[in-house]
């Protein structure tokens, strides 16, 4: 990774390690020379750090899914939670400023396409196929199991999904990224990576748009 997209994405406000940011990038990279990525769940950037500069080095496009309020996890009172965040007219969590700004300050305006709104309603009217889809949304079991119903189908056959904070132990981590895993196991993609708690699985069969599994949540 180019050293001034390392420094980059190491000062972005955020909570990836520098192991699994580069095992996201080097997975961009092999991804990316077959069409899109898209992530969702984007905070102040980070992530999208590393996947803009493969995106840059593969010639495609990053699309960053998110409503920039925070997650649960983000809210007041929560473990995560950053003051410095929140809008003081609002009183509302907003990081799309801070993540607009790494962006820019990365010089990746050109390969990060910022999409602003909730996962489920942005999915509703997506149609292109995606040869990386990284799940790094809310970490509740509604909007986890939610993230991947909406844009699982979307990745092409061949194509990557990378989930974030992956515990297979109660004690080290929420249940909902490990829960949508296993699904992901349980519906046919191969395990082809792991990096700390982030874990990659090809898609090895289905179309792009067609649903992986009949089962829906809740």
């Amino acid at each position: 990774m180019p050293d001034d997209l390392l420094a980059a994405a190491r000062a972005a406000k955020g909570f990836m390690p520098d192991a699994e940011g580069a095992f996201l990038f080097e997975r961009g990279v092999e991804a990316g020379r077959s069409g899109p990525l898209l992530e969702v769940g984007s905070y102040c950037g980070k992530s999208a750090v590393y996947l803009g500069a493969a995106a840059r080095l593969t010639g495609t496009t990053v699309f960053t899914v998110d409503h920039h309020r925070g997650s649960e996890e983000n809210q007041a009172g929560w473990e995560h939670h950053d003051p410095t965040l929140v809008d003081p007219d609002l009183g509302l969590m907003d990081t799309l400023p801070v993540f607009r700004r790494t962006i820019a300050d990365a010089g990746l305006e050109d390969e990060v396409v910022a999409v602003v709104g909730r996962s489920v309603t942005v999915a509703r009217h997506w149609r292109t196929p995606l040869a990386l889809l990284f799940i790094d949304g809310g970490h509740g079991e509604e909007p986890a199991h939610t993230d991947y119903e909406s844009w699982v189908p979307w990745v092409d056959r061949g194509g990557v999904l990378l989930i974030h904070d992956v515990f297979p132990d109660p004690r080290d981590g929420g249940r909902p990224p490990y829960e949508i895993y296993l699904r992901a196991l349980e519906d046919g993609f191969d395990e082809v990576g792991v990096c700390g708690s982030m874990r990659a699985l090809r898609r090895v069969d289905g179309q792009p748009g067609t649903p992986v599994s009949a089962r829906t949540s809740g």
